[in-house]
This record gives structure tokens, sequence and C-alpha cells, in this order.
């Protein structure tokens, strides 16, 4: 199929590619797009697919007085599967309400929000070859080590959403900016924010045509109406400059550049 990620990225950023679906378990060397959340795609980018119907569902495995066992399809909405912790009162999805993007992209990842990352209930993730146990995985803030598909995982939730963490979590996203955008650009350094970093080194605001640090948090990079691939690079390299260069800190990427 032929995606213009003009149109489906969240930066809204890229050009028109073709984007192999795959509907099974198979091997692919190329990179999976997701929900393209978090992407910057290039004029010429590697080979992309995507999964397709077949994974997105959610099975319920095993049921106990304690919680609940299920299997996911990687391409299921991280707004599926809240919705699903919510009607059936599972807790350790709560976070995942104002997450966009789809399991595989959130466990490739390790999306999370405040003390919450998808990792922490997780019991497996299913690769074309094999099962790979949670305690297995040298998951970290923002990181996961597999580079294989991972094509659905498997978790274990307790019963008992949480409303009050529920609502915490959705008011802790109401001062993100709006607009086309990957959500933050860099990964927290250690004990400091990427935000205040860029913002200390004059760049907050500062655009590179359509291209613009975010005027309320510097950590975004807002597509005003027609950025391109160079101008986003652009700002990004900028940042990572400025900011080695006053604070010694480099700063890494959470946005995923192909």
């Amino acid at each position: 199929m032929i995606i213009n990620f003009s149109k489906y990225s969240s930066v809204r950023i890229g050009e028109s590619f073709e984007v192999q679906i795959l509907e099974e378990f198979c091997e692919f060397d190329g990179f999976l797009i997701g929900g393209a959340n978090n992407l910057l795609i290039s004029p010429k980018p590697k080979k992309l697919g995507i999964l397709g119907k077949n994974f997105d569902y959610i099975k319920i495995l095993e049921q106990n007085k304690k919680g609940v066992y299920l299997e996911i399809g990687s391409s299921v909405k991280s707004y599926k599967l809240h919705h699903f912790a919510k009607e059936n009162n599972l807790k350790g999805f709560e976070f995942l309400r104002n997450i966009p993007g789809t399991l595989g992209g959130i466990l490739k990842m390790n999306a999370g929000l405040k003390d919450e990352d998808i990792s922490k209930n997780l019991i497996s993730i299913c690769t074309f070859n094999q099962e790979i146990l949670r305690q297995n995985i040298a998951f970290a803030y923002r990181f996961n080590p597999i580079k294989e598909v991972m094509f659905s995982a498997k978790f274990f939730l307790e019963y008992g959403f949480d409303s009050a963490k529920d609502e915490l979590l959705k008011n802790a996203r109401k001062n993100q900016p709006k607009g086309a955008s990957f959500g933050s650009i860099f990964k927290n350094p250690k004990n400091d924010h990427a935000g205040r970093l860029i913002e200390a080194v004059g760049l907050k605001g500062f655009s590179k045509n359509d291209a613009m640090f975010s005027n309320e948090h510097a950590n975004f990079l807002i597509n005003k109406k027609h950025a391109s691939f160079d101008d986003a690079l652009f700002l990004i390299e900028l940042a990572k400059k400025r900011v080695f260069g006053e604070f010694g800190i480099v700063l890494e990427e959470e946005v995923v550049i192909i």
C-alpha cells in the first residue's frame, strides 16, 4: 500500500512511500512504522512495513481472582487498550489514555508517563520465531533492545482500574503543545529535562522555515504547516550541538529518524 506521511505521521512530514502490510508472522528486514507518532521519515527511507488487521486483537487467555492474562496484537491502538482496561476494571493501562500509537510502537519505545511504562505489566513478547520473557528483556527508560518485529505481547493486569490515577495522568498532559509534532523530541537526561536545556540555550520558539521549537514546551518540535525533513533535522542537530556546547550533555533522540 502507498502511505502519504505528510498526512499519516503525527508531525505531518514526509513523502508518499510503498509500505508492506504484514498479516501473519514472518521475517521482515525493514522498519515497522506503526502509527508513526514519533517518526521522522527521510526522502529515502529504508524498507517500510506495517502490521495488518490480523494483529488488531485483545484476547483473554485466563482469569483468576486477582486479575486477567491477556494476549494483545501489536497493531492495537493505545486508546483501545485503555478503554478495554477501564471497561473490564483492570489496572495498569491508565497511562495509555493520552499516549498515541499502537502497542508495537509503545513496546519499542517502552513508552510511559510519570512512573508508569508498558513493560511494567508485561509477561512476554512474541517475535517471528520466539517468545521472549520479560525478565530476559533489558528494558530501560524509553528503550527496548528487541530489534525483531514484535507481533504480539502477553500481559497480566490486576483488577481495580485506578480512576484517580487515570485523571491525574490525563491532567499531566494538558500542558503539552497542540499541533503537528512528535511529542517529545529528546529523552530527558538523568536528573534534568530536555525542555529546560533547550530553552536555556535560547531555542524555545526558534524556527527553521515551518519547523519550530514550541513556545509552550521547548522539547516539542511543531510543524506549523509545510516543514520539511531537512528543517526538522536542522533543529534537532542544532539543539544537540548547543546543549552539548553549553552543558556538556548529549541529548538522545526519542524521535526515530529513518
